[in-house]
C-alpha cells in the first residue's frame, strides 16, 4: 500500500472539526471553529467560497442523498439548512439547546437524525422538515450515529461509554453495548453490514457482531482518542483518525494494520488532532481535517 500527500487546502483560521463531500462530484464542505461553512473545489484543489456565516462552531455537516439540502449542526444546538435550489439558508431546525455532534439520514424513510449533547436524538422529516420524534438515548451526550447498510438499525455512541442500538422502524431500543472505558466518538458499520466498528476516547477500536452485538475484537488502535472511522467504499480496508496526529489504515477483514500515516513514519502529516476523514474519487484519495486548520489530500494506492 502506497500513501502520498498530494496537497494541503489552507484558509481556515481555526480548528476544522468536520467535513462532508457534496452530492455534486468534486465539491467538499468543511466546518469548524470558524465564522462560516467553507466550500472547496477538489478538481483543482482550490477554495471556492464561504457558503454562509455561522454564529458558533460547526460540529456536524450532512447532505442527504436525493435532497438538495445541506444541514449544519452548531455548538448552539441549532441546525442550519441550506437549500441548493434557492441558493440560500431556509428556516433552521431548532429543538436542541446543547451542541449538535452528528447528523445522518435514513434514505428509505426520508428521515433526518440529529444527535446532541442534551442526550437526545431528534428525528425530522426530510420532505417537510418537521420534527417527528425525540428519542431520549442517554442522560449524557450522544456523540455519533451509524446507520446499518440495510437501514434496519441505528447505533448511537455516547459520552457515558455506551453504544445504544435502536430499531429504525419504530425507534425502540434493541440493545445497550458496553466495553469502552471512555466516551464513544465514532461508529461505522462495515459496508456488508456484518459488524459495527466503534472508536473512543480510550484509543481503542472495537468490532461488534451486527447480529448479536457481542464484541468480536478489540484493537489498541492509537495512543489517544479515536476521532473517526471511515470504511473504504470498495476495498477491504478502513481508516482511523486520532488525537495522536496519525491516520491508520486497517484491513476490514483481518483487522491488521497496513499503514501508519504519522510523523514517526516520515509522513508530512497534521501537527495536531485529526478529526475527520473522507474517501473520494472512487476511494483513490483520502481527505483529513485537523485542529491545525488544514485540509490534507492523500493519494492511496492498494
Amino acid at each position: 500500500m502506497n500513501v502520498e500527500k498530494i496537497t494541503e487546502l489552507s484558509g481556515h483560521s481555526n480548528p476544522i472539526f468536520t467535513l462532508e463531500l457534496s452530492q455534486k462530484p468534486g465539491i467538499l464542505f468543511t466546518g469548524g471553529n470558524d465564522k462560516g461553512l467553507v466550500e472547496w473545489n477538489l478538481k483543482d484543489n482550490t477554495f471556492i467560497k464561504v457558503m454562509f456565516p455561522v454564529p458558533t462552531s460547526i460540529y456536524a455537516v450532512h447532505g442527504p442523498v436525493g435532497f438538495p439540502l445541506l444541514f449544519t449542526g452548531l455548538r448552539s444546538g441549532e441546525v442550519l439548512v441550506f437549500d441548493f435550489i434557492k441558493q440560500q439558508l431556509i428556516a433552521p431546525l431548532r429543538t436542541h439547546k446543547a451542541p449538535v455532534f452528528d447528523i445522518k439520514s435514513v434514505r428509505h424513510k426520508k428521515e433526518l437524525l440529529i444527535a446532541s449533547e442534551d442526550g437526545t436524538v431528534s428525528v425530522w422529516s426530510l420532505e417537510t422538515l418537521q420534527l417527528l420524534h425525540t428519542i431520549k438515548v442517554s442522560h449524557d451526550t450522544v456523540r455519533c450515529i451509524a446507520i446499518s447498510p440495510n437501514e434496519k438499525q441505528v447505533a448511537f455512541g455516547c459520552r457515558d461509554n455506551s453504544i445504544k442500538i435502536y430499531d429504525l422502524e419504530d425507534y425502540t431500543l434493541i440493545k445497550e453495548i458496553t466495553g469502552h472505558t471512555m466516551s464513544v466518538f465514532t461508529l461505522a458499520y462495515a459496508p456488508d453490514g456484518s459488524y459495527l466498528a466503534s472508536g473512543a476516547r480510550d484509543a481503542q477500536v472495537k468490532i461488534w457482531d451486527a447480529v448479536t452485538y457481542n464484541e468480536v475484537k478489540n484493537i489498541p488502535a492509537h495512543l489517544f482518542a479515536v476521532n473517526h472511522i471511515a470504511f473504504h467504499p470498495t476495498e477491504p480496508y478502513f481508516a482511523t483518525a486520532s488525537m495522536d496526529k496519525s491516520i491508520k489504515i486497517w484491513g476490514s477483514d483481518d483487522f491488521k494494520l497496513y499503514k501508519n500515516i504519522s510523523r514517526e513514519k516520515g509522513f508530512p502529516i497534521h501537527r495536531l488532532s485529526i478529526n475527520k476523514l473522507g474517501w473520494y474519487d472512487e476511494g483513490t484519495k483520502l481527505l483529513s481535517v485537523s485542529d491545525d486548520k488544514e485540509v490534507v489530500i492523500w493519494k492511496v494506492e492498494f
